[in-house]
């Protein structure tokens, strides 16, 4: 504020006050009460539900300890079972094959094996 004379400092200091009393009259001092009471009421209910929060997150983080191991080995189980049994279909697959090559009329034909299979589309909704 260099270049600014000393009265108009002090004008725009009374400016300034004169703004922030026009300010003061507009705002109802109830009103602000009224608003801080309601922000404290809502700053306890969130520090509350922030517990509450806080407590199911360490409760989680304990379950989860608990049962991780046993999920990881769940899940290297299925692994190790899907890979089994994608090693036994492709076996199959070859054997059916070959068997199809030896015997071509053991396996009936896409017609009728769809006539012989009566067995419900579990695919399709009811």
């Amino acid at each position: 504020m260099e270049g600014i004379t000393e009265e108009e400092r002090a004008s725009i200091r009374a400016a300034s006050q004169e703004v922030s009393l026009q300010f003061r009259s507009l705002i109802d001092s109830a009103d602000v009460d009224t608003i801080k009471h309601t922000q404290h009421q809502i700053l306890g209910r969130l520090q509350d539900s922030n517990a509450v929060l806080s407590h199911f997150n360490e409760y989680s983080e304990q379950c989860y300890a608990e049962v991780s191991g046993e999920f990881a080995r769940k899940t290297r189980l299925l692994k190790s079972i899907k890979s089994d049994l994608d090693h036994i279909f492709t076996k199959l697959r070859s054997m059916k094959a070959r068997l199809k090559a030896t015997y071509p009329d053991a396996f009936p034909d896409s017609t009728t094996s769809e006539m012989l299979d009566e067995r419900p589309d579990l695919d399709r909704p009811l």
